[in-house]
C-alpha cells in the first residue's frame, strides 16, 4: 500500500511540475500573441480542444510551445517495461498481427496529417488528406484488413434498439464516422478493458487498443510509445499538428469512458466484414 501511495505521490509531482512549464509557456505565448485569434487557439487547446481549432501553423507553434522536450520515455524502455500484447489473429494475412496492424494504420494516418473534416460526405469516405477522429479508426482497421463501416451499418440494421440513443435515423454516409455509434459497436463486440490511468494500471494499456473519451466526444487508438510516467500516447485527430502525442497527460482531457480489443477470434462470424469483399 505504501509503496501504491508513493507511485501516485511521484506521478502527482511530476505532473505539477509539467502543469508549471505548460502555464509558463502558455504565459509567453499570450504576451507575444496577446488577445487575437492566438489567444483563442490556446484557451479552446487547454479548455476542451474544439476540434479543428487547431489547424493551422499558429496552432502547431501552440501546441509545440506547450509540450515540454524530453519527456517521451526511449521505445526500447518502454517495451521492456511495457511488453506488447500480440494477437492471435492475423486477420488478413499479411504476417502481422492484428493489434500491430490497428497501431501501423492509425500510425500511417498520423502522418498523413488529413486536415480536420468532421463534414458530411455522400459516397461515405472522405478523401483522404481530410478526416475527423473516427476516420482514425477506420482507416487503422482497414490496415488490419476490417470493414469497419460495413460491420456497423449491417449493425445497426440488424439491431436497432442497441442503437437507439445514438441513431435517430440509419445513415450509411456518417454511422460509422459518429464517435457513439462506434462506442456501442465496441462495447457489443470488442473486449471492454478497463479505463483506470493509475501507474499500477498503465501495463494493460497496449498498441492498437481503441480509447473512447466521454462516449460521444472522441475516440482514437492507443499507441506503443509513452510518457516518462508510462502514460501511452493517442493516436487522434483533433486538427492538431502531433497526432500522436501525450493527450492522457494534458490537464484537462476529456474522461476516458471506454477502451476495447477488437480480437476477431471472438466476433461472431455474421459481424465480421473483410475490406474489399
Amino acid at each position: 500500500m505504501a509503496q501504491h501511495i508513493s507511485q501516485h505521490t511521484a506521478l502527482a509531482q511530476r505532473r505539477q511540475r509539467r502543469r508549471t512549464r505548460a502555464v509558463a509557456a502558455l504565459t509567453a505565448t499570450i504576451l507575444v500573441l496577446g488577445t487575437a485569434a492566438g489567444g483563442t487557439l490556446l484557451w479552446e487547446h487547454t479548455h476542451g480542444m474544439r476540434p479543428g481549432a487547431l489547424a493551422g501553423a499558429a496552432a502547431g507553434h501552440i501546441e509545440t510551445m506547450l509540450r515540454p522536450a524530453g519527456e517521451t520515455m526511449p521505445q526500447n524502455e518502454a517495451s521492456e517495461r511495457y511488453p506488447s500484447v500480440v494477437s492471435p489473429v492475423d486477420f488478413d494475412g499479411d504476417g502481422v498481427d492484428d493489434y500491430t496492424d490497428i497501431l501501423d494504420g492509425a500510425r500511417k494516418d498520423a502522418q498523413t496529417m488529413p486536415a480536420y473534416d468532421g463534414g458530411y460526405y455522400e459516397g461515405w469516405y472522405p478523401p483522404d488528406d481530410r478526416g475527423a477522429c473516427t476516420d482514425v479508426v477506420w482507416r487503422a482497421m482497414r490496415d488490419a484488413g476490417y470493414d469497419l463501416k460495413a460491420m456497423v451499418d449491417s449493425d445497426i440494421a440488424a439491431h436497432p434498439d442497441a442503437y437507439a440513443q445514438v441513431v435517430s435515423s440509419p445513415d450509411p454516409n456518417i454511422d460509422f464516422r459518429r464517435t457513439g455509434v462506434l462506442d456501442v459497436f465496441l462495447s457489443r463486440y470488442a473486449v471492454s478493458l478497463s479505463t483506470s490511468v493509475d501507474p499500477a494500471d498503465l501495463g494493460d494499456w497496449n498498441g492498437g487498443d481503441i480509447v473512447v473519451f466521454e462516449h460521444t466526444r472522441h475516440i482514437g487508438v492507443v499507441s506503443d510509445r509513452r510518457d516518462e510516467d508510462g502514460l501511452p500516447y493517442i493516436i487522434h485527430n483533433m486538427g492538431q499538428k502531433h497526432r500522436e502525442n501525450d493527450y492522457l497527460a494534458f490537464h484537462t482531457h476529456m474522461t476516458v469512458t471506454g477502451r476495447y480489443r477488437f480480437d476477431a477470434s471472438r466476433i461472431p462470424a455474421d459481424v465480421l466484414r473483410a475490406w474489399g469483399q
